[in-house]
């Protein structure tokens, strides 16, 4: 007999037909789809990591959505990348959408900023002044230079205890013409700036150039550093606080309007 007729030696032919395991209908199928969720899991728990450095970022579902602006407002030049940047690019579209998102009743800016471009914070700071969701600024670590017409651009500004604002003048980068022509138009721009200030905070003109101009505090510089409660005081922001009366007030705002506030 040779070997392909004998059983137990290869080639083996089994005398029965070996029959699948029994299972459900779809068994297979639903094995592939939670490996799949598994290892959709285990990508979004590593990119968590990456980003955030943490693996597990809790879901909320809130009527209010937080906007940060961090590091230096980018604006028409592209700065270094070692630089922590805000894009005013980037913000613009999301301001719109934020408008128009009727899931959102109202948005918290968190600011701890160093400034940057005056024309990109001032039109960061037009969008949040002309939104008409109730909106509230709370400036972390700082909110210097051009992000004080941001921090007020906000229905409600608030200031932690330890945060600082720095008011100074214009400045500007790279060659200066020394014509009267630029000095005037730096003119204009600050003026631009001083306007904004004033008519969306307490404080005076006289008493924002005066900060802007005062000299002797700033090491071999001109302007003001006002920290926490000063700037309160000095008319510029409206209450020291920090995230928790941030999303009461806002909580306030949105019941007040009717809205179901989540």
């Amino acid at each position: 007999m040779s070997n392909e007729n004998r059983q137990g030696v290869f080639p083996f032919h089994p005398s029965q037909p070996i029959q699948p395991s029994p299972g459900k209908p779809g068994d297979d199928h639903q094995k592939h789809s939670d490996r799949n969720k598994d290892d959709d899991k285990t990508k979004a728990s590593m990119e968590s990591v990456k980003e955030l450095g943490a693996n597990n970022i809790p879901q909320v579902q809130s009527s209010i959505h937080c906007l940060s602006i961090v590091g230096q407002v980018e604006g028409h030049m592209v700065l270094p990348p070692q630089n922590k940047t805000t894009k005013y690019e980037h913000l613009i579209p999301q301001l719109v959408a934020l408008e128009q998102a009727k899931e959102v009743k109202g948005v918290v800016i968190m600011l701890n900023t160093v400034g940057g471009d005056v024309e990109a914070g001032l039109a960061i700071a037009e969008m949040i002044a002309s939104m008409s969701k109730p909106t509230v600024s709370v400036v972390l670590g700082g909110g210097h230079s051009i992000g004080v017409p941001i921090a007020v651009a906000a229905d409600t500004s608030m200031i932690t205890p330890t945060a600082s604002m720095t008011i100074h003048p214009i400045r500007l980068n790279g060659l200066v013409i020394g014509v009267p022509q630029t000095y005037e138009y730096v003119e204009k721009m600050q003026d631009r700036v001083i306007n904004f200030v004033i008519s969306h905070s307490n404080v005076s003109q006289e008493k924002f150039r005066e900060f802007m101009f005062r000299a002797g505090e700033l090491a071999r510089d001109i302007g003001t550093v006002l920290i926490g409660q000063e700037a309160v005081e000095a008319g510029i922001i409206s209450s020291v606080g920090g995230l928790n009366e941030a999303i009461n007030i806002l909580n306030k705002s949105i019941e007040g309007n009717g809205e179901y506030v989540q």
